[in-house]
């Protein structure tokens, strides 16, 4: 297929082109590895700069997107590709067979710096989000490398979902805290305050005055942001929230277990320790199963299936994607429908796309980064919900993105008065936050180009 590249694209290729160091913020569906792509494409074939590039990604997408995209363009046909998958053995193998780009999970990011010898001319970070924690082993081993390095490239388009504290991390990566400061510590003395503490612990951190202005400004010269609104027609979404009423039982004990932290059961005890364990067990309760202290699991209600059975029926034999929080979640759904299938490999991502699959069951942990679904359907459910901004905006981007030709129906199933009800709130407070800082920093492109 021949590539016709939107304005922002080719605006986009050409920002990874002209700067050493790039951040792109760009919003789900505006084509982040088409555009990555066409811009390693140049640097190697028409510029002769960079001869070996790295591609750190989440594992489905490694497994698949990348890939897909180079045969998806005739002009990335000379690229190739060696995806650093599989057992140490299988990855030291293709971390030696030539290539012009390497794709490796981010998990593994460690095991490549410490056990290989560095040869990467150029590192894009697929999902740079996903290294906004300073204390994870994956960022304190690509930090060391980075330096090492000619280009690097972060994509996300969730770059700050929690608040701007988790930026540090990730332009880190991309100048070696020339812009934010070289530590945490100063960065957060700068521009923050505490906010929620207690005598000798701080929980979270609010910014100065004037502060965010200030950040928007050191970092504008390396990224840009972009939303999808702004240049792509996509199609509506429709979203819809089916409330479920818990029995009165079940309400008393959910009331009980949430005011004492511990629920008595015949064969083990539902205990949790501390207010982010209590949050998990009431998540759990309010989707129907919850584990107790010897990791069993017990079934407290089906209602939310029973909401999942008149959705499934509704949709009336056009396919369905099934977003799930828990273990005992998928267990209980595909026990209740023989004919679902779970998300487990690329095989299964071709037969969704080809609409050989009727009920796809996914985690958004597994699906919410870089997979294209769109072609199978465009109708979502989350059966349960989760706290994560990202994880809630990527996984809907499965459907919702470009190449939908129908609008998305988005249904959350919610059991009335529980933490379900929080959660819904929560993620939309925390998406004032994401759009200040998209906005903030968003491409100006020229009116010619535009």
């Amino acid at each position: 297929m021949i590539y016709k590249p939107h304005d922002y694209q080719e605006y986009a290729t050409k920002w990874i082109i002209d700067k050493k160091q790039s951040g792109l913020f760009l919003d789900m569906g505006l084509g982040k590895t088409i555009i990555t792509l066409t811009a390693i494409h140049d640097l190697m074939f028409d510029y002769f700069e960079i001869s070996k590039v790295l591609v750190i990604a989440p594992l489905r997408v490694a497994q698949s997107t990348w890939e897909d995209e180079i045969k998806k363009w005739d002009h990335l046909k000379y690229l190739r590709i060696s995806k650093v998958l599989g057992t140490a053995k299988q990855r030291k193998q293709a971390l030696y067979t030539p290539a012009d780009i390497y794709i490796i999970n981010r998990e593994n990011v460690v095991w490549l710096i410490e056990e290989n010898k560095w040869f990467f001319d150029m590192v894009v970070i697929d999902e740079l989000s996903s290294f906004k924690s300073p204390r994870a082993a994956r960022f304190k081993a690509l930090r060391k490398v980075v330096p090492l390095t000619k280009r690097i490239v972060g994509l996300t388009g969730t770059p700050s979902p929690n608040g701007l504290i988790d930026l540090w991390s990730q332009l880190y990566l991309l100048d070696q805290g020339e812009r934010l400061g070289r530590t945490l510590t100063s960065y957060r003395d700068k521009y923050f305050l505490p906010d929620k503490r207690n005598q000798h612990v701080i929980f979270s951190y609010k910014l100065k005055e004037g502060s965010e202005e200030k950040i928007y400004e050191k970092i504008e010269d390396v990224c840009i942001s972009m939303k999808a609104e702004d240049y792509l027609k996509l199609p509506k979404r429709l979203d819809h929230t089916v409330m479920v009423d818990l029995p009165e039982k079940i309400k008393k004990e959910y009331e009980r277990l949430e005011k004492e932290l511990l629920l008595k059961l015949d064969d083990g005890d539902i205990v949790a320790n501390n207010a982010a364990s209590l949050t998990g067990k009431l998540l759990q309760m309010a989707n129907g199963a919850i584990y107790d202290e010897n990791k069993d699991v017990s079934v407290f209600h089906d209602e939310k299936l029973k909401a999942l059975d008149d959705l499934i029926e509704a949709a009336n034999g056009k396919p369905v994607l099934i977003f799930y929080s828990y273990k005992h979640d998928e267990a209980r759904i595909k026990e209740r429908y023989k004919n679902i299938e779970s998300l487990n490999s690329p095989e299964d991502i071709e037969k969704w796309n080809k609409g050989e699959i009727e009920v796809l069951l996914a985690h958004p942990a597994s699906a919410g980064h870089g997979l294209n679904l769109q072609a199978g359907g465009n109708t979502i459910i989350w059966f349960g919900l989760t706290w994560s901004l990202e994880l809630y905006l990527q996984a809907n981007a499965r459907l919702h993105r470009q190449g939908q030709k129908k609008s998305v129906i988005v249904h959350h199933i919610i059991a009335k008065n529980t933490v379900d009800e929080d959660v819904i709130r929560a993620i939309e407070n925390k998406n004032t936050n994401q759009r200040e800082l998209l906005e903030a920093v968003k491409a100006r492109i020229r009116s010619d180009v535009v």
